[in-house]
């Protein structure tokens, strides 16, 4: 039987990660379309946001936690849609694109 918590769950942690991967195309977009606005600004804080709800818990997404509680085995929502290579190093590659993403958008500021 489907627990509908959990996949209540796992539906909001899908659209949040969708809005994630949203947000890091943009900030990848304005930093080559030198854009610097406040809906730079709005991307930049949902990703810091999220990167501080890491950190506080312990660089575990605060959903898999909760679905890991209401009864999920793995309580992760990127392996139904990653390959499990990619599903487990999600992390690690966002921080590795919003790296690069934040270099070009300073290149881009310093050197209008």
């Amino acid at each position: 039987m489907v627990n509908k918590k959990v996949l209540a769950v796992k539906l909001v942690h899908s659209v949040v990660f969708f809005f994630m991967v949203f947000c890091l195309s943009y900030i990848f977009y304005c930093a080559v379309a030198r854009r610097y606005d406040w809906t730079l600004l709005a991307a930049l804080g949902a990703i810091f946001l999220e990167g501080l709800a890491l950190l506080v818990n312990h660089w575990e997404c605060p959903f898999s936690t909760l679905a890991k509680k209401l009864g999920d085995a793995k309580g992760s929502v990127t392996d139904i849609f990653l390959p499990d290579w990619s599903a487990r190093h999600t992390f690690k590659i966002s921080t590795v694109v919003l790296s690069i993403e934040l270099v070009l958008l300073a290149w881009g500021y310093f050197t209008r």
